[in-house]
C-alpha cells in the first residue's frame, strides 16, 4: 500500500510539474508559483521521510502563498473553487501532520497536488480563450 501511495506521489509530483510550463511569464507569480512548488517538494520530503514537522511547516507556507494577493492568476468562479480546495487540502495536511497520520497525509498532499494540476490545466484554457 504505501509502495503505491510512493508511486502516486511521484507521478502527481510529475504531472504538476510539467503544468507550470504553461503558466505565462509573469516574474511575481512565476517566483510565487517557484516558490510553491519548492514547499510542495519539501512537503513530499517530509511524506517520504515521515518528517511530520517539516509537513507541516511547508504545509503552512503553502497556505500563506495562496493567501498572496500577487498570486490571482485568473478571475473566474472556478479559479476560486481551486484556490479554496488547494487551502484545504494544505490544511489536511496540517492536520495529518499533527495527528501523525502518514497515510493520511499522503493521501492529503496527492488529493492538494492533484488539484494543483486541474488549476493550471484551467489557467492554461482560460488564458487560451482570452487571446
Amino acid at each position: 500500500m504505501k509502495r503505491m501511495v510512493c508511486i502516486v506521489v511521484a507521478l502527481v509530483l510529475c504531472a504538476a510539474i510539467s503544468s507550470l510550463e504553461g503558466l505565462g511569464k509573469e516574474t511575481k507569480k512565476t517566483t510565487l508559483m517557484q516558490k510553491k512548488l519548492a514547499h510542495g517538494q519539501k512537503v513530499l520530503e517530509g511524506v517520504t521521510q515521515g518528517d511530520f514537522k517539516m509537513i507541516r511547516r511547508h504545509a503552512e507556507e503553502l497556505i500563506d502563498i495562496s493567501k498572496a494577493a500577487e498570486w490571482k492568476a485568473v478571475d473566474t468562479p472556478r479559479y476560486k473553487v481551486y484556490s479554496n480546495d488547494f487551502r484545504r487540502s494544505a490544511e489536511a495536511l496540517i492536520e495529518k501532520a499533527r495527528d501523525k497520520n502518514l497515510d493520511g497525509a499522503a493521501l492529503a498532499y496527492v488529493e492538494l497536488t492533484l488539484g494543483c494540476v486541474k488549476c493550471h490545466k484551467h489557467v492554461r484554457e482560460v488564458r487560451m480563450v482570452r487571446r
